[in-house]
Order: structure tokens, then sequence, then C-alpha cells
């Protein structure tokens, strides 16, 4: 829908031909207006996760953006790109698309620079659902967009036991408002490592995030024109397998452990701790404040440009 650009609704086989939805989300456009903080399916922007204290400087300017995060900036602020009504128009061509547009403009939550910014969605062979994101801007500013669908694979109950691969070596430590300290560490030998499949649950007694769970952004192996794998999601239960494929450096993996059973969503099923899982395609957080992390500064004559795609299969 073209309120956040958002999916409402993706529906999955399992290994007995048997369909599910696989997003969480709600029933009706007004349960998104008035309850969508978990951002559920939106796309995020103009910066995707969180920017230290809601600042910093660019070309000698300092700049001061929404703060809804406690101390800090969180997705695009107050009212960010997954509150505002998109354009939308329908794709020419074999496969079925629809392209999305928003102009941003020049101070919106505290931003630099007109930014028109578009998302285009393309169900596509190989039970695949593409996403193309771009952006120009006519102002130097930061730009980091992605898309917030929580899924189960399941279609219901908690993602515990889901097996999940991430095709990245290292990640960022956080501090306790999960603003990155700087440092990048290999997951190697730490509740981190998902190199190898690893149930989501499976290590939770070792981390010491309160409330518990994966909220860490990881450095992927492979980034640049072309997709690459990211990560791979299994459900024992129903057999389905999910794949995540992008141009982006990193993903941020979130498992819900904000939600907590006072969200009435789709069926009227309440929202609980963990009954959905993120990986959304981004740059890194606070890069805007961490010189040693890839630059997210977009400039007049630039484009900015980001390909993700969902892939669903069976085993």
């Amino acid at each position: 829908m073209n309120y956040g650009a958002t999916l409402v609704s993706m529906e999955a086989p399992d290994r007995n031909g048997k369909t599910a939805d696989v997003l969480l989300g709600f029933d009706t456009l007004e349960e998104y207006v008035e309850h969508n903080g978990p951002y559920f399916g939106s796309v995020i922007g103009r910066f995707a996760n969180r920017i230290a204290h809601g600042r910093f400087t660019l070309d000698g300017a300092e700049y001061q953006l929404a703060t809804n995060n406690g101390p800090n900036h969180l997705h695009g602020g107050i009212k960010g790109f997954d509150k505002v009504y998109w354009q939308a128009e329908p794709s020419e061509g074999r496969q079925a698309s629809v392209k999305f547009t928003y102009l941003s403009r020049d101070g919106e939550e505290g931003y630099p620079g007109n930014l028109t910014a578009t998302i285009q969605y393309t169900l596509a062979d190989q039970n695949e659902l593409r996403l193309e994101y771009s952006a120009t801007t006519d102002k130097a500013t930061p730009v980091n967009l992605t898309n917030h669908a929580y899924f189960n694979l399941a279609g219901d109950g908690d993602v515990l036991g889901h097996e999940l691969t991430i095709v990245g070596d290292r990640y960022l430590p956080v501090d306790d408002e999960l603003i990155p300290t700087g440092e990048i560490k290999p997951v190697k030998d730490t509740p981190m490592d998902f190199t190898r499949p690893m149930a989501i649950g499976s290590r939770f007694s070792e981390l010491d995030d309160d409330p518990v769970g994966y909220d860490h952004s990881y450095v992927l192996r492979d980034s640049g024109k072309n997709p690459a794998l990211a990560a791979r999601a299994f459900d024992p239960q129903s057999g389905r397998v999910f794949e995540v494929r992008t141009t982006a450096p990193a993903v941020q993996l979130y498992t819900a452990n904000f939600l907590d059973g006072t969200i009435r969503g789709k069926a009227g099923r309440f929202y609980g701790q963990h009954t959905g899982f993120c990986l959304e395609t981004q740059h890194l957080p606070d890069s805007v404040n961490q010189p040693q992390f890839p630059s997210v500064i977009l400039r007049p004559g630039q484009t900015y440009s980001q390909k993700t795609s969902f892939r669903f299969s069976v085993q």
C-alpha cells in the first residue's frame, strides 16, 4: 500500500503446498496509522537505524534531527518515510511491478535537501520479490533506505526455532542505547555467529541484551552492484526457506525484542516477543558520526541505489 510504501501481506506455500501469510502486520490502514511503531513492512528513511543524539556534521554545518528513541534518532524520526503517503504507479513490463515515489522536503525531520526517493517492488520468477531503491537530492544529505518487514515462516507462533544463516563474519557491538561503539568485531566464538545455520533462540542465554534477543548489524562479505546472498532462514516446521540477497554492505538482524503482546495484528492475533524476525538490508548505523564506516552521504548529481530481493522455496 502507498502508506509507508508498505508490504502488507506475503503468502508462501509450505512443503505440502499449503500457503500462509509470512508477514506480521495489520488488517486495516487505520491500524497501521494508529499503531505502526514497530514499522511493520514499511520503507524506512531517510536514515534507517540509529543516529546518536540525532546530530551530525556535514560540510561544516551541524544538523539536529528529530529524536524519537530516547536521546537518539531512529528510522527517520517522528514522521519518517514509513508514515507518509507515497505516489504509486504500475511499471510496464512482463512482470508484476509497482513503483512508489516520495519527495522529502528540505528540513523534514531536520534533514538537509529536497530528496526524491523511489522504491520499485517487482514480483519476479522463482518466487522472488525484488526491491529496488533509488534517490536523488539537491543538497548533500545522508541516505540509508531499507524495508522493515517482520517475517514468520511458520505463519504463527514464535521464530525461536527458525534456523538462520548470515553471510557476514563481523558485527557491530553497541552500547546500552544500541548505538555502535565504533568497533567492528569478528563473530567467531560469540553468540553472534550465524555463519552456519543456528536456531535463532538457541543462544539467547548468552546475550546480555534487555529485552533479550538480537538487534545487531552484520557486515556482509559481499556487497556491490549485483545482489549477493546475505542471509537464509529455514523453518523446520513448515519447510519454508527464505533467502535475502542485497547490494547493501550490511544487514540488521532484529528478533522483535520489543513486541510485548499488547499489539493486536492480523486476524486478531496479539504479537508477543520474538513472533517475527527482520533482516533489514542497509548501511551501518550511525554512519554519519563514524568516519571509519562506509559513507552514506548523497550529493547533487549522484543517485543512491540499493537492490534487495526476498526469495522463497521449500525443503
